[in-house]
């Protein structure tokens, strides 16, 4: 008995064979993850470095859109659209023509107006011509008058003369009333002459208002054939930008009012974009700052551009309804300043580009890092001098 429990302990040791080691406490094992550790902690030193050096100054965001100030294609008449000169998103250069409306209405206007025109200058040559027919009446009144005085003073004189004569006898006293009567009417033809004369002279006055009126009308007729004239050249939309045609609703044969949308002209050579960042990134960025502008339509692809503007305002401000939060319960929203990012592309990049895509911009304000300190030591030293 005592050889089989020998025996059976002898076979159970042989099939345990040599003692087994955990695997964490081979030595290759252990080396490769202190390998990897190191190499973990090395990889989030760099990136931590990197991101204290340059990472945290730059700014994301994918709140933003290429936008451009399309031009609204509008007409200041109204009238029918006699030709659309333009298709759909076709090119389009500066002061080429877009839609034609019907000019015979205008046209006849300002024929309307010239007629005007040659009537009042014919009603002013024509009062003109009275007047030089008047000043010769007003030579001719004042001779008579001349004449008629000298008349009436001498029956004056001659019925002095004979007073003394016709008291002493020498003379009849018929001949005297016959003197007298002489002089009377001389006077009274002297003074008929006189208001001739003076109603002449009112006459020239009132024909001198006359041209003036006429020569008025003429002025107003001119002016208003001008306005004719402008319309007729309104009749032909032309195109004020380099652009493309878009939103294009005007057919041929439409009748429109003054101020009808007709169609748009995008100038794509000025596309920029819009990117509205939060409050709370903005506080380094700077006009002129670099960017980087991800277009989701180019598959991600990447390109420069650069900080033109920021907005005086964030955008919850310039909306149709502004936030009012005296009154009632309060809740803060992390706000949103829009801004302008001038795009560096090259040509091939701007065909591909349109107003209303979605862009991802990110902006490096490490520029202004020295900005902040600046501002909390100027502030501080403020503070200080308050008395």
């Amino acid at each position: 008995m005592a050889t089989d429990l020998s025996e059976s302990q002898g076979q159970s040791a042989a099939n345990q064979g040599p003692e087994r080691v955990p695997p964490l406490k081979r030595p290759g094992v252990r080396r490769g993850l202190l390998a990897a550790g190191v190499l973990v902690l090395v990889a989030g030193g760099l990136w931590l470095a990197q991101y204290q050096i340059y990472g945290k100054f730059e700014q994301n965001t994918n709140d933003a859109y290429i936008q451009a100030d399309a031009v609204t294609i509008s007409p200041k008449i109204s009238g029918y659209v006699e030709q659309v000169l333009v298709g759909d998103n076709q090119d389009v250069k500066v002061g080429q023509p877009l839609v034609r409306i019907d000019p015979r209405d205008y046209d006849a206007q300002a024929q309307q107006y010239q007629a005007q025109i040659d009537v009042a200058k014919a009603n002013a040559d024509n009062v003109r011509a009275t007047i030089g027919e008047q000043e010769a009446a007003i030579a001719q009144a004042r001779a008579q008058l001349a004449s008629a005085e000298q008349d009436a003073r001498f029956a004056a004189g001659e019925a002095a003369r004979y007073a003394p004569l016709a008291a002493s006898g020498a003379e009849t006293a018929e001949r005297l009333s016959s003197l007298r009567n002489q002089a009377a009417k001389a006077r009274a033809v002297a003074d008929a002459q006189r208001a001739t004369l003076l109603s002449a002279e009112r006459r020239i006055a009132s024909l001198n208002a006359q041209v003036r009126q006429a020569d008025a009308q003429g002025e107003a007729a001119r002016a208003q054939l001008a306005a004719a004239h402008v319309n007729v050249g309104s009749t032909v939309l032309k195109s004020s930008v380099a652009g493309r045609i878009g939103d294009r609703t005007v057919r041929a044969g439409q009748f429109v009012q003054a101020g009808t949308r007709l169609m748009s002209v995008v100038p794509l050579s000025k596309l920029y974009v819009t990117a509205n960042f939060k409050e709370t990134q903005i506080g380094l960025m700077r006009p002129g700052q670099p960017a980087t502008i991800e277009i989701d339509a180019l598959d991600g692809t990447k390109i420069a551009g650069h900080v033109e503007s920021i907005s005086p305002g964030t955008g919850a401000q310039f909306s149709l309804l502004p936030p009012q939060n005296a009154t009632g319960n309060f809740t803060k929203i992390v706000q949103r300043v829009p801004v302008r990012i001038a795009i560096d592309a090259g040509t091939e990049a701007r065909r591909v580009l349109v107003p209303g895509l979605s862009v991802v911009v990110t902006v490096d304000t490490i520029s202004a890092k020295g900005a902040q300190r600046s501002i909390a030591a100027q502030e501080e030293a403020r503070r200080d001098a308050k008395p």
